[in-house]
């Protein structure tokens, strides 16, 4: 008993002192226990000593724990071993003995999952590797030494941490101080620890993220915004959002992540990229200068002004503060255009009647139907009609011709429709020439009516 303490101790040492390579994610430390046959080798030659092996006279045994390993990853398929076994040994190579053997194992392993493929429940291997053996026989003194090992074996894993061993192998000795022999182990081992790179309590072989803390729930990914979204499928993994919009915040409610709302802190449309439109003249609150009155634009979202109310937007009247129609760009349209006034007065040119007298000659009524019709376009245009003559006679006769000729043409205008009140007729006699009265041509042109807009 107090050998197998010794045994427990040193076994225990070794789990504490951490002296191997840095072990691999998926292949935790393994410790274990069990029992172990020694099977001194006997016979000569090879079939004599396979004989042996198979054999099971000469196993030596404890009815109890005999063996005691543990193990750790070292990388690329490499494992070291360190087993400590004892058995009560009772033949050894014909009569019976009485002895107690004890050996300290370190072993290399390789695993030949390497080599055919991994199988995840499965795990053959090979060893080889030192040991100390010490073989104490009943009256003599204790003796042991250095031996070299090697053998195959192999865990078959019941759940991912508790399994299976199975090992055998030969010891062969260098100083016949122990005899060479067979030693064949069964036992449980256990599988813990692994390797946790970012420390979050997550073994890498179980952790989706090995490089980054993280939690449980996420498989050891990382949440650093507490909103229950991993980082790996949050869009703002920094800031506490919804999951339907993968992660990200809705300030507003609007239904669009404040990294993609123009106006994350007013409520808006999509169409709008998140800004509202509160008159829905397509111009955004936050550009429109009337955010509650439609208007385009082109005026800043408000509706263009129309200080003189004639229906003509300002932008598009010439006559902002006159009401005007709209054919004449928003200013008043005139009584007549000049263009027109320019005709009465051609039209006017062609009066011409018969000598001495107030009749007219013939031809002339067309002129005046002429100047009939364009009175009519503009009924709000008053008239006076001007009644000239040359120096010939006298003045009292030239003024009674020329207000007889006046009044003439008038009457013409009122029995052809225009109203009366929108006309005047006076004479002047001779005392407006416009040529000399020297020339025949010059008095001809003094001979004259004149037709004036008096209401422009």
């Amino acid at each position: 008993m107090k050998r197998l303490k010794l045994a427990v101790l040193a076994l225990f040492a070794l789990v504490m002192v951490n002296s191997v390579s840095a072990q691999d994610s998926n292949n935790p430390w393994v410790v274990g226990f069990g029992m172990n046959i020694v099977d001194f080798r006997t016979g000569e030659g090879i079939g004599e000593q396979f004989k042996d092996l198979l054999g099971n006279k000469d196993w030596n045994h404890t009815n109890s724990i005999s063996r005691i390993n543990a193990e750790k990853y070292i990388k690329n398929g490499f494992t070291l071993q360190f087993a400590a076994s004892m058995a009560d040994v009772t033949n050894i190579d014909g009569p019976t003995v009485d002895a107690f053997y004890w050996a300290l194992d370190l072993n290399v392993k390789y695993d030949l999952n390497k080599l055919i493929g991994e199988t995840g429940w499965f795990d053959p291997y090979v060893y080889v590797g030192g040991s100390y053996a010490s073989l104490d026989q009943q009256g003599s003194n204790s003796v042991g030494e250095g031996m070299l090992g090697y053998g195959i074996g192999f865990n078959t894993w019941i759940n991912d941490n508790l399994g299976i061993n199975f090992q055998t192998g030969t010891k062969e000795n260098f100083a016949d101080k122990v005899p060479s022999h067979y030693q064949t182990s069964l036992g449980v081992v256990f599988r813990f620890g692994g390797k946790d790179t970012d420390g979050d309590g997550i073994f890498d072989k179980e952790d989706a993220c090995p490089e980054v803390a993280g939690l449980k729930e996420f498989n050891g990914c990382p949440d650093a915004d507490g909103d229950g979204i991993k980082d790996s499928d949050d869009a703002c993994p920094n800031v506490a959002g919804l999951a339907s919009l993968n992660g990200c915040p809705d300030a507003d409610g609007d239904g669009i992540a404040d990294k993609d709302d123009m106006c994350p802190n007013a409520k808006g449309t999509k169409a709008n990229n998140g800004c509202p439109d509160s008159d829905g003249d397509g111009v955004l609150d936050k550009d429109d200068k009337c955010a509650n009155v439609a208007g385009p634009k082109a005026n800043g979202g408000c509706p263009w002004p129309d200080t003189d109310g004639d229906g003509v937007l300002d932008k598009d009247d010439n006559c902002a503060n006159e009401a005007g129609p709209a054919s004449n760009n928003g200013c008043p349209e005139p009584v007549i255009t000049e263009v027109k006034e320019a005709e009465i007065g051609d039209f006017a040119k062609s009066i011409l009647f018969n000598s001495g007298r107030s009749s007219f000659k013939n031809g002339v009524s067309e002129k005046l139907d002429g100047i009939v019709a364009i009175m009519k376009q503009f009924p709000k245009a008053n008239f006076v009609v001007e009644g000239h003559t040359d120096s010939t006679g006298s003045d009292a006769i030239n003024n009674k011709l020329s207000t007889k000729r006046a009044a003439a043409v008038k009457d013409y205008l009122v029995e052809n429709g225009i109203d009366a009140s929108r006309l005047n007729s006076k004479g002047f006699g001779s005392a407006n020439p416009i040529d000399s009265n020297k020339t025949r041509a010059g008095r001809a042109n003094n001979r004259r009516v004149e037709i004036k807009v008096t209401n422009k």
